[in-house]
C-alpha cells in the first residue's frame, strides 16, 4: 500500500511541491489536482488539509506521514513523532504593536492565534498578561483597542506594516516539519523508511 502524506494547504503546499520536485518525485497530478482534497500519484496517497489537521490526521494513523509549520506542532503538541525540519516554511514568532504607541506598564493585554506559545512566552518573561484568542486577523485587535500587541508568526512582516504595527520582540524561528505516525513507523517502516532517508538527503534543497 502507498504511504499516505498530509500536506498543510496553502504556502507550506506550494514550498512542499518546489521542494518535492527537486527530490526527483514525480508532482504533476499535485499541481493540476484543482479543488481535489486527495490526490494518488505513482508512490504516494496525498491529503491536503489545515496545519492542525495536519496533525490530526498523522496522530489517528490515517496518514502516515505529514508536511507542518513547526509552529502548529509547538501549539498544540500532537502526539506524532517530529522526524526532521525541511528547508522551507521558514519563519519567525513575534509580538508586535501599533507603531508609535507606547508599551503600557499596567498588566498587558495580547491577541493571539497561538495562546499556548503565547502564555509560555510571557510565563518565561515572568510577565503576567491576559490572553485574548482569535482565529483570524489578529492585527486587528491593536487597531480596535481590543489588546494592546499580538503574537503570530511573521514571514516577510508586510502584514505588520500595511496595518500600522512593527514587531517589538522575536522569540521563536520556525519551519516546516516532517512528522509520523508513530505505528506507522512501526509497522510500515520498511515502505517509510527509504521515503524518510530521501528527505533527510535533501535537508539543503532549497
Amino acid at each position: 500500500m502507498k504511504p499516505c502524506i498530509a500536506l498543510t494547504k496553502g504556502r507550506v503546499e506550494k514550498q512542499f511541491l518546489d521542494y518535492f520536485k527537486a527530490l526527483d518525485y514525480d508532482v504533476e497530478p499535485l499541481i493540476n489536482k484543482g479543488r481535489k482534497l486527495r490526490v494518488e500519484t505513482e508512490e504516494f496517497q496525498f491529503v491536503f488539509a489545515k496545519g492542525v489537521d495536519v496533525t490530526t490526521y498523522v496522530e489517528h494513523g490515517i496518514a502516515d506521514l505529514g508536511i507542518v509549520g513547526e509552529d502548529i506542532l509547538a501549539e498544540f503538541k500532537p502526539d506524532v513523532y517530529s522526524l526532521l525540519p525541511l528547508p522551507f516554511g521558514h519563519c519567525r514568532m513575534a509580538v508586535a504593536v501599533e507603531k508609535g504607541k507606547e508599551w503600557p506598564n499596567r498588566k498587558r493585554r495580547i491577541a493571539s492565534k497561538y495562546t499556548n506559545i503565547t502564555k509560555e512566552y510571557f510565563r518565561q518573561k515572568g510577565e503576567s498578561v491576559d490572553i485574548f484568542k482569535l482565529e483570524g486577523s489578529v492585527e486587528l485587535a491593536p487597531i480596535l483597542g481590543l489588546a494592546d500587541g499580538i503574537v503570530d508568526i511573521v514571514e516577510t512582516g508586510t502584514t505588520l506594516k500595511e496595518n500600522g504595527l512593527v514587531v517589538k520582540e522575536e522569540f521563536h524561528q520556525y519551519s516546516a516539519r516532517l512528522i509520523a505516525n508513530r505505528s506507522s513507523l512501526k509497522i510500515k517502516r520498511d515502505v517509510l523508511a527509504p521515503v524518510i532517508e530521501k528527505f533527510q538527503k535533501g535537508e539543503t534543497v532549497s
